[in-house]
């Protein structure tokens, strides 16, 4: 790919001197006699020592619980997956839990309007407050006989009391499973039937683009389909909104009457009245989160408790200097695992925001949100900042947001010119970190510090503890300025425990299946690494962070047209640069939204790229089709050009705003549409058109065969 020359930072942290970052490093030098002087050499001392630096971070971050003296095997590989911190007792929900405050708000729910409701009034509970909720729900979940190691799931919204129910369910040692509210029941099946959960959590009705939405025949359902298919008939706790009671089923209890039974029972507490945290160790089960299954069953990935905390405090505390008064919102629905990680920000002692409804409908109301709440952190996806650049919104002229510190975008590559978006039309002092790991690890392998300056176009770094590099496709480490497939090559605390069933939790053929499924998810490609299947490249050192990363998009989505690999994203960045849908480009020249893939050619010896494109109210021109081919081959070269751009109606999506590549690649060259798991995305519909698009396009191959 073409690299731009470097250029100025967009950000430079105006006290990087006394963030938390190079407190940590003070700390190191000092008790390890070092002299180490910049992030990269941290994070090449973090990466070289894996058993220091993790019990480094253990007291820099002051973990509740009994560490004991092991702490990893500093000289084995990834794909051992081997134990941590060995003769750790840990409780994760006992270290959210930490600050009892009653004069700080632990959680702020808010509400997008309806035309029935235009000002929802925002709910509020404090950290004793939620104290006390935890441990009435703690002697709630007791009452059922629930033992540690069960499952207790939720099908629900972006609530107080899902939140709740996460940390009591993992207070007394049970594995916690969620699904938004948004996924089709099909796909919640999918999960569900997985692991059994004991009971389920669901809500009456949910809120989203300005209407309600009834939730019950969904769970209804759901609840149908376990019996149907494996005779599971779980304990249902309904939360209730007020808005829709009249589809109740008897067997089903009310969220106040769990919580009433709890709290007259009072199980589960010391004579003090704590709570009996069930400290397990390090590697114990928190939550099982699931692959996206576009092309299959979702995969049940699970996490360590031990892992999710240190590595949430890591990031938090070290990293990114959350500190209590922070007030922390990202959008996010139960079912991503940005939720997981918002939540992990109690650990932190401050303020998370919920959000339940459309974040666009209404483009200011989020923007209001954070003027209101005094929102410091903000979280988003890199598909939202697109869609609101599009709609041409710009929060600075609306809103003060002089509260805001760090702005956070995932889910996937944030465009070059996104970047430009947020520092001109949102903030031009903020600390916008686009991040990177995933479900796979719960947390992340790059993104924000806050001792770094900000480039365009570039993750800031690799984060510490994770031995990020890149390599080719024949396994060996990547040149300078090459891009190559994110491995990481030595262990790391947050790497999961397996999928499910772990052994004790299944029957062996279960339990053989789930193993070999895990190794062939992550260790099948290089021999003892962990494969991301992230096509990325990192950049040259500036400022001593190490190197940046530039996301390239998916590796199984890369295209290789005459041997020239590049990933997807490099399409997407001229896209969205040249084409956008922005009120001040000509209606003729926008492009509403686009996928990319390749198609086989030459009896599969060779490719070639395939462009869709959905248009803003217009049809594909030939004007516009050579304006989009010269600026890609201007601004990246001719092998970049497509061989076809083609117009479409709609271009597909994950539940989670993910494009659907990789299904696309294979339905053009000539997979039946069945292959595609429906019930994992947002708009299954739209694949009927790519398939009849497929059978033109293969018919054109073979004319010219």
């Amino acid at each position: 790919m073409n690299i731009e020359p470097p250029a100025a930072p967009l950000f430079v942290p105006p006290n990087a001197g006394s963030s938390h970052c190079v407190a940590f490093l003070k700390k190191v030098n000092e008790k390890y006699g070092l002299l180490l002087d910049s992030y990269f050499d941290l994070y090449r001392w973090s990466i070289d020592h894996i058993d220091l630096f993790w019990d480094t971070v253990w007291d820099d971050v002051v973990i509740v619980g009994y560490k004991g003296q092991h702490v990893v095997d500093n000289n084995t590989v990834p794909a051992t997956n081997p134990p941590w911190f060995s003769e750790a007792r840990i409780n994760w929900a006992e270290n959210m839990l930490t600050c009892r405050s009653a004069d700080k708000f632990a959680l702020i729910q808010a509400t997008e309007p309806t035309p029935e409701c235009s000002n929802p009034p925002h709910r509020r509970v404090t950290y004793a407050d939620l104290y006390v909720m935890v441990a009435d729900s703690v002697s709630a979940l007791l009452m059922l006989d629930l033992k540690p190691g069960d499952r207790v799931a939720s099908y629900s919204s972006n609530c107080i009391e899902n939140v709740v129910a996460c940390l009591a369910t993992t207070a007394i040692g049970c594995i916690w499973v969620s699904a938004a509210a948004d996924f089709g029941v099909q796909g919640v099946l999918e999960r569900f039937k997985q692991v059994q959960p004991r009971v389920i959590f669901g809500v009456d009705a949910v809120v989203y683009n300005g209407k309600v939405h009834p939730h019950l025949p969904k769970l209804q359902a759901l609840l149908s389909g376990l019996s149907e298919r494996c005779l599971l008939h779980p304990v249902v706790v309904v939360i209730s909104s007020g808005r829709d009671e009249c589809q109740w089923d008897t067997d089903w209890v009310s969220w106040d009457t769990f919580i009433s039974g709890g709290k007259s029972s009072s199980l589960g507490r010391s004579v003090e009245g704590e709570i009996e945290w069930c400290r397990q160790g390090f590697d114990w089960p928190l939550w099982v989160l699931f692959s996206s299954g576009t092309t299959g069953l979702p995969k049940p990935i699970v996490h360590r408790a031990g892992g999710m905390l240190l590595q949430a405090k890591k990031e938090f505390v070290i990293c990114a200097d959350l500190r209590p008064e922070d007030v922390f919102f990202y959008y996010t629905t139960t079912g991503w695992m940005m939720w997981n990680f918002l939540v992990s920000g109690l650990s932190v002692g401050c303020t998370l925001v919920l959000y339940d409804g459309s974040p666009l409908r209404e483009p200011s109301y989020l923007w209001h949100l954070v003027d209101e709440l005094q929102i410091s952190i903000f979280g988003t996806s890199a598909k939202y900042l697109d869609q609101l650049s599009r709609k041409g919104y710009r929060p600075r002229d609306h809103h003060k947001l002089t509260c805001l510190r760090h702005i956070y975008s995932t889910g996937s590559p944030l465009a070059h010119a996104l970047f430009d978006y947020v520092y001109e039309c949102i903030h031009p002092n903020v600390l916008l970190a686009s991040i990177t790991g995933g479900t796979d690890i719960c947390s992340l392998f790059a993104g924000m510090c806050s001792a770094l300056p900000v480039y365009r176009g570039e993750i800031q770094c690799r984060m510490l503890g994770m031995a990020v590099e890149t390599f080719t496709t024949e396994g060996h480490t990547c040149q300078a300025g090459d891009a190559g497939e994110l491995v990481c090559v030595r262990p790391f605390p947050c790497m999961p425990i397996g999928f499910w069933p772990l052994p004790g939790f299944g029957t062996d053929e279960d339990v053989k299946t789930a193993e070999k499924r895990f190794r062939l998810a992550y260790f099948a490609e290089y021999e003892d690494v962990w494969y991301h299947g992230d096509h990325v490249l990192i950049t040259a050192s500036q400022h001593g962070n190490g190197g940046g990363i530039i996301m390239l998009g998916r590796s199984d989505g890369v295209l290789n047209p005459g041997g020239i690999r590049f990933g997807s994203s490099e399409i997407y960045n001229v896209l969205e640069t040249c084409f956008s849908c922005s009120e001040e480009r000509n209606t003729t020249d926008r492009i509403e939204d686009a996928l990319v893939v390749a198609q086989s050619i030459e009896g599969g010896t060779d490719e070639r790229v395939i462009l869709f494109v959905k248009l803003c109210d217009q049809t594909l021109s030939n004007e516009l089709e050579k304006k989009i081919t010269l600026e890609i081959r201007s601004r990246r070269s001719p092998r970049h050009v497509p061989a076809r751009i083609i117009q479409v109606d709609d271009i597909p999506y994950t539940l989670n705003g993910k494009r659907v590549e990789v299904p696309v690649k294979k339905i053009i060259n000539g997979a039946q549409i069945s292959s595609v798991n429906s019930a994992t995305l947002r708009n299954p519909e739209c694949l009927a058109q790519f398939a009849s698009i497929g059978e033109t396009l293969r018919n054109e191959v073979e004319a010219k065969c």
